[in-house]
């Protein structure tokens, strides 16, 4: 059953320590700064799921948000239809993202300064780890990604436990500005090769984690890597044998959406320094390339794009 008491939000201190179970000193308080207990509920699946997911998995979806305030309460209300548990993380927002929010069951965590997507990202993760997630269910606040699309992860992550799966966007190029396409298509090349398998969009944040893959990573996080986690995590996650799964999604790129926070040069130089390091201390990991290059972990989805 969803909670029926108003949201609260809790405030991390910016002095965080990325990688431990506790991630540094935690304030409970309202906007108004009073001090308040953090009521927590745990996730389970609407009956629309069909009955074999019914009661028995549970997921918990997680929001990174940062000026979303022309968007994010559309996600969120979206999101809320398939899950009962939806974690947003502000990550110090300077518009009204949290006012936006305040009167719908989600629970919410309040970066007081800004940390980056990846600290709002890993934060949010051990808050889920904490109400027993079996998997936690990511996705941007901008409205980029259709909460539609929710049950076409969740069976795929249901037919694939043991899997990172990702929504894959690339197959409906003619919706992504031309920058964002051919950088991303650059990425995928060589975190194909880092993780030593083939890779069809590598910067979609709309993905479903295992558990399991969460408590084995650990990461040096840093606001200036804050799009550089979603592509490190992948090649970690086939470190610990965790390939990748992908389910292709719509994708769209709302008008009254602010600017993205993707830099295509500065972020990809980013994301490639960190693969030409991991395969350097991997001696350049020639039978990763071999893999990528030869292997397929695309799931076969329907015309519809319905894996259900």
């Amino acid at each position: 059953m969803r909670c029926a008491q108003e949201s609260h939000i809790e405030a991390w201190t910016a002095s965080i320590h990325i990688g431990e179970q506790s991630i540094g000193s935690r304030v409970a308080s309202d906007l108004f700064g009073n001090r308040q207990d953090v009521v927590y509920c745990r996730a389970i699946f609407r009956s629309e799921w069909g009955d074999d997911m019914n009661g028995r998995d549970e997921y918990i979806l997680v929001i990174p948000a940062y000026n979303e305030s022309a968007t994010i309460r559309e996600v969120v209300q979206g999101a809320l239809r398939h899950f009962d548990t939806v974690i947003v993380v502000d990550d110090g927002s300077s518009d009204d993202t949290l006012e936006k929010l305040l009167d719908l069951p989600v629970t919410l965590r309040q970066h007081p300064e800004n940390l980056g997507k990846a600290a709002s990202l890993w934060n949010g993760m051990q808050v889920a780890l904490k109400l027993g997630a079996k998997g936690i269910v990511t996705m941007d606040g901008d409205g980029q990604h259709d909460p539609a699309d929710l049950p076409r992860l969740l069976k795929a992550a249901q037919i694939h436990p043991d899997r990172l799966v990702i929504g894959s966007r690339l197959w409906n190029r003619d919706a992504i500005p031309k920058a964002r396409y051919r950088a991303n298509r650059f990425a995928n090349f060589w975190i194909a090769w880092a993780s030593g398998q083939a890779i069809e969009d590598s910067q979609s944040g709309f993905r479903v984690y295992p558990a399991q893959l969460i408590r084995l990573c650990q990461f040096k996080l840093s606001r200036d890597r804050s799009f550089v986690f979603e592509s490190e995590i992948i090649i970690e996650a086939a470190r610990h044998k965790f390939l990748c799964a992908f389910q292709p999604v719509q994708t769209t790129y709302p008008k009254n959406a602010r600017p993205s926070h993707f830099r295509p040069v500065k972020d990809i130089v980013r994301i490639t320094r960190m693969v030409f390091w991991r395969l350097f201390i991997r001696g350049f990991f020639l039978p990763g390339l071999w893999r990528s290059l030869s292997g397929n972990q695309s799931l076969k989805p329907r015309k519809t794009l319905d894996v259900c």
